[in-house]
């Protein structure tokens, strides 16, 4: 999504408050997932208007009723648009569909979004609450669960030092937002002292230039091939345009918002 920026002072250690804008520029590059397509990891693609397509990422997630999408609450509602588009598709496994991506889709039926992700307030204010969840509907009589597999999700605390991959699909130059890419490292959550106080409880990772429209992708551990699945410890948040992101847990208070869309 094209977000604006939220202007903060700078602070020691601070990264940036920048809601992956596009035309921000790259810092170093993200890899392409070698395996190609992952099952469980996708693209939420929406008509934005002018012949142009709304872009975010997102991932199935473990749920009783086999329909929930993770993925950013600035993918949802901002203070531009404060209502969700009004029709938006969950493509897994998405690669190079973007004529087909109806088709191919599976349809967002109810979007869940934190009481506090309040976009009438600055980015800064809210940004702690950057995370959503989207039922979709089901196709042929199954769940996206069903046909894609899940990945587990686990709510904070998140353990320090664990292997992550944040997978998504970046739209803004030099990428195309038609295949899987991704960045490699290790949690680190950020604490008082370490960055500016919209990011703390934030995941970050250095060295990361995934722009527009990897929002909303996952953080993963615990990546199994075989299964083509992990466990999802945040989602794509925020950049400083300078190569370091942020993603965003999900706090205690989310597992209501989770119980809700996974109709249990």
């Amino acid at each position: 999504m094209n977000l604006p920026r939220a202007r903060i002072p700078a602070a020691a250690l601070a990264v940036a408050v920048v809601l992956l804008a596009l035309g921000a520029p790259p810092a170093v590059a993200a890899d392409p997932w070698a395996a190609g397509p992952v099952s469980t990891v996708g693209k939420l693609i929406w008509d934005a208007g002018d012949g142009r397509l709304g872009l975010c990422s997102g991932a199935v997630v473990d749920a009783p009723n086999g329909s929930v999408i993770a993925t950013a609450a600035h993918c949802v509602r901002t203070g531009a648009s404060p209502e969700p588009p009004a029709e938006v598709w969950f493509v897994p496994a998405y690669d190079h569909g973007r004529d087909s991506y109806r088709a191919d889709g599976w349809p967002v039926t109810a979007f869940h979004t934190p009481a506090g992700w309040d976009v009438s307030q600055e980015t800064s204010a809210i940004l702690p609450h950057d995370y959503a969840f989207l039922t979709v509907g089901e196709k042929d009589g199954r769940t996206v669960q069903e046909v894609h597999g899940a990945n587990r999700l686990v709510f904070e605390p998140v353990g320090e030092g664990d292997d992550v991959a944040v997978l998504g699909y970046p739209a803004a130059a030099p990428y195309d937002g038609e295949s899987l890419h991704y960045c490699a490292g290790r949690t680190d959550v950020l604490f008082e002292g370490e960055a500016q106080a919209p990011n703390l409880g934030g995941l970050l990772l250095k060295d990361c230039d995934l722009t527009a429209g990897s929002s909303g992708g996952p953080w993963l551990t615990h990546y199994d091939e075989a299964t083509e699945s992990g466990t999802v410890v945040a989602v794509m948040s925020v950049g400083s345009g300078e190569g370091d992101v942020v993603g965003r847990p999900f706090p205690e208070e989310a597992r209501e918002l989770f119980t809700a869309a996974g109709g249990s």
